[in-house]
């Protein structure tokens, strides 16, 4: 019995970014990122993603995720010419996550920030349209499930320091730098 679209597997896509292994966690009958993040020294499998997945959308992660990542396919190629240097590859990609009206306009506004830019969580709560709610765009980050693709390492504290990023501020530094922002 083959599986159907709809409850196939979802596809693992794993790329080297930054010199780090980035993980997609993609639905295969629509090539739409449900979850991204980073291989870290404590998590090098990114398991930590799958857990996350099955916390946010439980429905989506009971299809499971097929054990054989992929390194083919348009998802893998946009984030192969984002570690590239062709910063703007990753913008037309896909992604869907649970989201509340607000997070789903954090997420949005995080979209629009382009590389080589880097905003405070002050002006991401402006750009998502709440200006005083910075505690809440804050948490938007933190909980983000699509990191690198929805940008949230290009979020700084006013200050000019680098603020949290789940997978290490050493890769957030290292996106920055790889996309020329200054912060």
């Amino acid at each position: 019995m083959t599986a159907t679209p709809s409850t196939a597997p979802l596809t693992r896509i794993v790329v080297e970014v930054v010199g780090a292994p980035f993980h997609a966690i993609v639905t295969p009958e629509d090539g739409t990122i449900r979850a991204g993040g980073f291989a870290t020294a404590d998590d090098p499998g990114a398991l930590s993603l799958d857990e996350r997945l099955a916390r946010l959308d439980p429905a989506l992660a009971a299809r499971g995720v097929d054990p054989e990542s992929r390194e083919d396919g348009p998802v893998a190629e946009a984030l192969r010419a984002y570690a590239a240097g062709q910063l703007e590859a990753i913008d037309a990609l896909t992604v869907v996550q649970p989201q509340t009206p607000f997070r789903g306009e954090v997420w949005r506004a995080l979209r629009r920030v382009h590389a080589g830019s880097a905003v405070t969580y002050t002006e991401l709560a402006a750009l998502a349209g709440r200006p005083s709610a910075v505690r809440a765009a804050a948490s938007g980050c933190a909980n983000n499930l699509v990191a690198l693709v929805v940008p949230c390492h290009r979020i700084v504290r006013t200050d000019g320091g680098l603020g949290g990023y789940l997978f290490g501020t050493d890769i957030k530094e290292r996106l920055l730098r790889h996309e020329g922002a200054e912060h």
